[in-house]
C-alpha cells in the first residue's frame, strides 16, 4: 500500500474506506449436533432480511461480515430443526440443532443415503455429457492466476510496517508472496491438454520461478480419478469408483432457473485413501456440476472451491473460477510448493503480532470455445513458457486481468524486490536448484559437489575438484573438467573437454571430453539415465575392483521430443588393468587392449509431463513407464582397436502410485552381449556386500537397486536380466524428524557368460541358475537414516546361514 500514503486525495480516499470497514461486524461461531456436540459440516446460514447465503466449514465454523441493516440470521441443515439466531451484538454464536426424522420428498427410493447413491449414479453415468474432455474433440481458454501468501487481515488494516515485517525469506518462512500469470489452455482429445504462459511474474524475481510453474496447483475437473491440488492426487468424488470410496448425504435442493442437489461427501470410514470432504453442487437436469467444495483437515487446513458457468448451447457447465485457500492445521499430511522449499505445513498459526496466515490462489476463466482449432501436438510439452512472458508490460498486465491488482499488491511487489535482494533470496534459490542436481555455483562455475571427496576400497579417501561452466561465461558454450587424487593407490586422474550449444530449443549440444581414471568392472551406464546425485553413494564405498582407461570421447546430445532424451557417443578407450587379469583373443592375451565404441542411447518417458522454455526443460510430473535403451557396437581394427562386440541394453521402470498412499516399484533389465567382449566391458547385477566373514563386519548402506547379500566381483555375465521390487507402506506420521516407511523387496537375477574359459586372473561364478534375495527396510527411522534387511534363497544359497544374510542401514537425503 506504498501508493497509499503518497497524496492527499490518497489519504482521503483511505480514511473513506475505514469508515466503510468500521460500519461492518464480524460474525463468527460454530453450529453443532446438539445431541453429540460435533461440528455439523456446510450447514447453511441465510442473513436476514438480505438472504445472502453462506455455508459452515468441514467443522461446523463459521465466519461472515455484516452490515448494520442484518437482524437475525437463519441455520438450516437437513434432517435437523432450523434455528434463528438473533444479532445480540457478540462476535461469536455457538448454534446447537437438534435432529429429527428426514422430511424430504422420498423421489427415488426410501433411504436417504440410497437417495443420494442414486443421484451420484446419475452424475457418473451422465459424465460423457457433461466432462468437457469426453463431450469436446477440442476446447480452449484463457485463465488469470493470482497466488498470494499473506495474513489474514483486511487489506485496509494493514500497516507498510506489518508488511515489511512478515516479508522475512520466501524459503524459510513462505509468507508475504505474490505471483501472477496469464495463459492459454487448449485440449485435443487424443494429444491432451497444453498450457501456454504468455504472461508471469513473481514478486522479488526477474526470473520465472519455474518449480511455481511446473506445479499443478489445482485440478479444472472433478470428473476425472484424481483430484490434483498442489500435484497432490486425492480421490475424486466423482471417479468411477466414487460409490466405493466416499459416502453421500443430501443437504438441500438450491432454487432457480437450474436447481441443483446440494450433496455432502466425505471418505468412508476406516479409509486410508487420500480423500476429501465437501459439497457439491448437482444440476437437477443434466446432472452437471455446478459448484464444488473441497475441504482437507491436517498439517495445513485446506479448502478448494470450484464455479461454474452454464453454457445453454452445448447444455454443460464449465469451469468459471478456482479457489484454493490453506492455513496452517495440526496434523496430516505436508502441503508442500516449489519442490518443498516453501512447505505450507510448516506455517505457524499466528505471527509474533497474532496475524493469521494463509495461501490463497485464484484462477478465472474467459474466453472460452469449443470445437475450435488448437495447436496441441501428440507428445508435446504440456506447459509451454513463451521467451517474452516475464517481460510484459504493465499496461499489457492491467488488460490481462480478471482479479483486482490493489494498491497492497504494488506494495508488496516494492518491498520483497529490496527484500530479495537483501536476503540475497535468488541467490539461496540458485543454490538449492544446484545442489540437488549435484553441483555449488560460484561465478560462472558450477562446482561438482561427487568431485569433492569419495572413499572405495582400491583409491581409500578420493579427493578433488570439477565442475562445469555456466550460463554466465557463455549458452553457447561450456568448458568441463575435474582432477582427483587417490591416497591408497598414490594416483592422479582427470577429465576435461566441453561442449558447442548448436540449438538451445532441442538441447542439442556436441561434446568433446578427454577422461583419465578407472571404472568399476563390469559396471554398464545409460548415457541418457538423469543425473542421480546423493551426498552419500552407498555402493562406492566397498567397490574394490576397478580398471584403469584413458577414454577420448566425442558425444552428441539431443532432444527430439519433451519426452524423448537421447545421446549419440564415438569414443577411443585405452585400458589396463589393477589385477591380474587376462583375456584371451585370437590365442593372444591381453591385459592392456584398445577398444573403439560407438554408442547410441535413448531415455523415453512417454507419460510424464513436461514444462518447455527457450533454454530448459523440465519434467513436471513423471509418468511410468519409463524406458532407456542403449547400443554399443566396439569396431576392430579402427583407431588400433582390438576387438569386436556388441552390447545392448534396455531398461523399464515403473511404479504404481495407489490413492492409500502406498506404490510399487518394478526395475526390469536386460543386458545382452556378444562377440570379445572382455571382462572389464561385461555386465554385474549390482552387487553391493563386502567381502568379510561376520554380519556385522558386512554392516554398511544399502543402495537404491542393489543385491545386498550378492559380494562385489562373485558374478560376471554377458547375457543378464534382472528383477526389482519394492512395495512402499504408508509412511508413519510419528514427528517431524520422524516418518517411517516399511518398504518390502524381492530382487531376482539370472545371466551366462560365454566362453568363461578365455577369462584368466580372475575367478568369478556367472548366473545361470537364478539369483534371489528378499527382504525389507524400515526408511526413516530418523532424520533420513533407517535399516535394510536382506536374505539369501535359491540355487546360489550359501552352505553357512549368516554368509546368507545382509543387515545394513539406510540414508535418503533431500534438502
Amino acid at each position: 500500500m506504498a501508493k497509499a500514503f503518497h497524496g492527499f486525495f490518497a489519504s482521503i480516499l483511505l480514511c473513506v474506506c475505514f469508515n466503510s470497514a468500521n460500519a461492518q461486524q464480524l460474525i463468527t461461531g460454530k453450529v453443532k449436533d446438539k445431541l453429540n456436540g460435533g461440528g455439523l459440516p456446510f450447514a447453511y446460514i441465510k442473513l436476514q432480511p438480505s438472504q445472502q447465503k453462506f455455508l459452515t466449514k468441514i467443522d461446523g465454523t463459521f465466519n461472515f461480515k455484516i452490515t448494520d441493516s442484518t437482524t437475525s440470521f437463519l441455520v438450516e441443515y437437513n434432517g435437523y430443526a432450523s434455528e434463528k439466531i438473533k444479532i445480540s451484538g457478540a462476535d461469536f454464536y455457538q448454534v446447537n440443532l437438534s435432529p429429527f426424522p428426514n422430511q424430504l420428498d422420498e423421489v427415488f427410493i426410501t433411504s436417504e443415503k440410497n437417495k443420494a447413491n442414486t443421484i451420484i449414479s446419475k452424475t457418473l453415468t451422465h459424465k460423457s455429457q457433461n466432462n468437457p474432455k469426453e463431450k469436446f474433440n477440442s476446447y480452449q481458454y484463457s485463465t488469470y492466476n493470482k497466488f498470494v501468501i499473506d495474513n489474514e487481515q483486511n487489506e485496509l488494516n494493514l500497516t507498510v510496517d506489518s508488511t515489511y515485517r512478515l516479508i522475512k525469506t520466501v524459503l524459510e518462512e513462505g509468507r508475504n508472496y505474490l505471483a501472477e500469470k496469464s495463459s492459454v489452455i487448449e485440449y485435443k482429445k487424443g494429444n491432451g491438454e497444453k498450457e501456454t504462459i504468455f504472461a508471469t511474474r513473481t514478486a522479488g524475481f526477474k526470473e520465472p520461478v519455474y518449480e511455481l510453474l511446473a506445479t499443478r496447483v489445482q485440478s479444472n475437473s472433478w470428473y476425472e480419478k484424481y483430484y490434483v491440488i498442489f500435484g497432490s492426487e486425492y480421490s475424486s468424488p466423482l471417479s468411477n469408483k466414487a460409490l466405493k470410496n466416499y459416502d453421500y448425504k443430501i443437504l438441500d435442493t438450491t432454487e432457480g432457473k437450474r436447481p441443483a442437489y446440494v450433496v455432502l461427501f466425505k471418505p468412508k470410514k476406516n479409509s486410508n485413501l487420500a480423500s476429501l470432504e465437501g459439497v457439491l453442487h448437482i444440476d437437477t437436469l443434466n446432472y452437471g456440476i455446478q459448484k464444488a467444495i473441497g475441504n482437507l483437515k491436517g498439517k495445513a487446513d485446506l479448502e478448494v472451491i470450484q464455479d461454474f458457468s452454464y453454457f445453454a448451447k452445448e447444455n454443460i457447465w464449465f469451469p468459471k473460477k478456482n479457489t484454493i485457500t490453506i492455513k496452517p492445521g495440526s496434523i496430516g499430511r505436508d502441503i508442500s510448493i516449489f519442490g518443498g522449499n516453501i512447505d505450507i505445513g510448516r506455517l505457524p498459526e499466528k505471527d509474533k503480532e497474532g496475524e493469521q496466515l494463509y495461501l490463497k490462489s485464484v484462477s478465472t476463466y474467459q474466453d472460452i470455445l469449443f470445437n475450435q482449432s488448437v495447436t496441441v501436438e501428440k507428445n508435446s510439452s504440456t506447459v509451454v513458457l513463451l521467451p517474452d512472458a516475464i517481460k510484459t508490460s504493465d499496461t499489457l498486465w492491467k488488460n490481462l486481468r480478471t482479479i483486482p491488482f490493489t494498491s497492497r499488491d504494488q506494495h508488496t511487489f516494492k518491498k520483497i524486490d529490496s527484500i530479495i535482494t537483501k536476503e540475497n533470496i535468488n541467490r539461496k534459490i540458485n543454490v538449492i536448484q544446484h545442489f540437488n542436481n549435484g553441483y555449488f555455483p560460484v561465478g560462472f562455475f558450477d562446482f561438482d559437489l561427487r568431485t569433492l571427496v569419495k572413499y572405495n576400497q582400491y583409491e581409500g579417501i578420493r579427493l578433488g575438484l570439477g565442475g562445469v561452466t555456466n550460463e554466465k561465461l557463455s549458452s553457447n558454450f561450456r568448458l568441463q573438467g575435474y582432477g582427483v587424487y587417490g591416497f591408497k593407490d598414490s594416483a592422479f586422474k582427470y577429465s576435461i573437454g566441453g561442449g558447442v550449444s548448436l540449438n538451445k530449443k532441442t538441447g542439442t549440444w556436441l561434446n568433446a571430453i578427454y577422461t583419465d581414471d578407472i571404472a568399476e568392472v563390469g559396471s554398464f551406464h545409460y548415457l541418457t539415465d538423469a543425473r542421480v546425485y546423493s551426498l552419500f553413494e552407498p555402493r562406492l564405498v566397498n567397490i574394490s575392483y576397478y580398471y584403469k582407461y584413458k577414454k577420448t570421447q566425442i558425444s552428441l546430445q539431443h532432444r527430439f521430443t519433451s519426452k524423448l532424451l537421447s545421446e549419440f557417443q564415438i569414443s577411443k578407450n585405452e585400458v589396463s588393468q589393477t589385477k591380474g587379469y587376462l583375456y584371451q583373443h585370437d590365442k593372444k592375451l591381453y591385459s592392456q587392449y584398445n577398444i573403439t565404441e560407438a554408442t547410441a542411447s535413448f531415455r523415453w518417458s512417454p507419460f510424464s509431463d513436461y514444462l518447455k522454455s527457450d533454454d530448459r526443460n523440465i519434467e513436471i510430473k513423471k509418468g511410468y513407464p519409463q524406458i532407456t535403451f542403449q547400443a554399443t557396437q566396439a569396431i576392430d581394427n579402427v583407431i588400433d582397436s582390438d576387438f569386436n562386440f556388441t552390447k545392448v541394453g534396455a531398461k523399464i521402470n515403473y511404479t504404481h502410485e495407489r490413492l492409500n498412499q502406498t506404490s510399487t516399484q518394478v526395475i526390469l533389465e536386460g543386458n545382452y552381449g556378444f562377440g570379445d567382449i572382455p571382462l572389464t566391458h561385461s555386465f554385474h547385477a549390482y552387487p553391493n556386500n563386502p567381502e568379510k566373514d561376520k554380519i556385522m563386519q558386512r554392516f554398511s548402506v544399502a543402495g537404491r537397486r542393489t543385491f545386498e547379500t550378492m559380494y562385489f566381483s562373485e558374478f560376471f555375465s554377458d547375457r543378464l536380466a534382472n528383477l526389482q521390487v519394492k512395495h512402499f507402506f504408508r509412511r508413519w506420521e510419528i514427528g517431524k524428524y520422524s516418518n517411517p516407511q516399511l518398504v518390502l523387496i524381492t530382487r531376482h537375477a539370472i545371466g551366462d557368460m560365454t566362453n568363461k574359459a578365455n577369462h584368466y586372473g580372475i575367478n568369478f561364478n556367472t548366473l545361470e541358475h537364478g539369483y534371489s534375495e528378499s527382504g525389507f527396510e524400515i526408511n526413516n527411522i530418523i532424520t533420513g537414516f533407517g535399516l535394510n534387511f536382506a536374505y539369501r534363497y535359491g540355487a546360489y544359497h550359501l552352505p553357512d546361514l549368516e554368509d546368507n544374510i545382509a543387515f545394513k542401514f539406510t540414508f535418503y537425503f533431500k534438502l
